[in-house]
């Protein structure tokens, strides 16, 4: 005969909020930024996908021009050492800018020369 298992007590339980497992994670204040600037890049044409990735490290979000490709540049808040608390903005191995406010990341990225499309 069957030995019957309780699922409730063998559950993983998940905690509620997703920095309280060790990981690092943006805020609602800082993904509402983060979102804004890529909305206003889709609609211009320039970026078609976003990931976002939560580690003990650290916490990214990568922005592609197609969702096949590398991303063209990652935002990253850190939570390591020395650098804990920095947001920095990487494009590959090399990194672009560094920052204590997420403000100031964003206003590198909104600097950076855009694409520009013309029918001709």
């Amino acid at each position: 005969m069957a030995d019957l298992i309780d699922l409730e007590s063998v559950r993983r339980v998940r905690p509620r909020f997703p920095a309280a497992d060790g990981r690092v994670a943006f805020d609602e204040r800082e993904l509402r930024q983060l979102l804004g600037l890529y909305s206003r890049r889709v609609m211009s044409g320039e970026w078609r996908d976003y990931a976002i990735d939560f580690g003990p490290k650290g916490a990214v979000f990568s922005v592609f021009r197609r969702s096949s490709e590398q991303p063209l540049f990652a935002v990253w808040k850190l939570a390591c050492g020395r650098e804990r608390g920095r947001y920095v903005v990487a494009a590959g191995a090399a990194v672009l800018c560094r920052a204590h406010s997420l403000g100031d990341i964003l206003s590198f990225l909104d600097d950076k020369p855009r694409l520009v499309w013309s029918q001709g």
